[in-house]
């Protein structure tokens, strides 16, 4: 309203005390979202997000989204499950492409692959999630074998969303992955 934008620090300070209003407004979850390419202070949401299980005891913590396509998997489940651990369970992802123009290239990645590698990255995801010792060769990353990511998921595989606000792809993964194996 002033036309005045906040610091880095009053922004993140802000998020943080809106999360810690919304569980005592009896919220049940609160989510920070993932931006890369464009003037948002939202790039590391494992960081923010990790500032509230010290605030809160209660609510669930949602990302809003994870951009599984431009990021590491192995990150992505080291990351997540830390703060899985530290909340005890309520931690749950929402992953997507994100719908924000340039995050591709700024990672090195095709725009036109987004689909295949939302795929690829989503299943490898999963996968380390739920098995140990996972050996992995497909295309978007280098070959694993044998590994088991630490730490490992508080109480089993956290519930992972798809999120979609401008494509088909996130909707038609989880709907694929549900046929495959009778989960979501």
């Amino acid at each position: 309203m002033t036309g005045e934008l906040p610091s880095a620090a009053e922004w993140f300070e802000d998020v943080v005390e809106t999360g810690v209003a919304a569980e005592r407004l009896g919220f049940d979850a609160y989510a920070v979202g993932e931006r890369h390419a464009g003037p948002f202070l939202s790039s590391s949401p494992t960081v923010v997000l990790g500032a509230l299980p010290v605030r809160i005891s209660r609510i669930r913590l949602l990302t809003g989204v994870t951009v599984v396509a431009i990021l590491d998997p192995v990150r992505v489940a080291e990351d997540y499950a830390t703060l899985d651990q530290i909340s005890r369970r309520r931690i749950e992802l929402v992953v997507g492409k994100g719908a924000e123009a340039g995050h591709f290239g700024l990672f090195g990645l095709d725009e036109d692959r987004q689909r295949d590698l939302q795929a690829e990255k989503y299943e490898l995801l999963r996968r380390l999630w739920s098995e140990e010792k996972v050996t992995w060769k497909w295309e978007f990353r280098p070959p694993l074998k044998e590994v088991t990511t630490v730490p490992r998921p508080y109480d089993g595989l956290p519930r992972i969303w798809h999120g979609s606000a401008t494509s088909r792809n996130s909707p038609e993964l989880a709907a694929s992955r549900s046929r495959s194996t009778g989960s979501g």
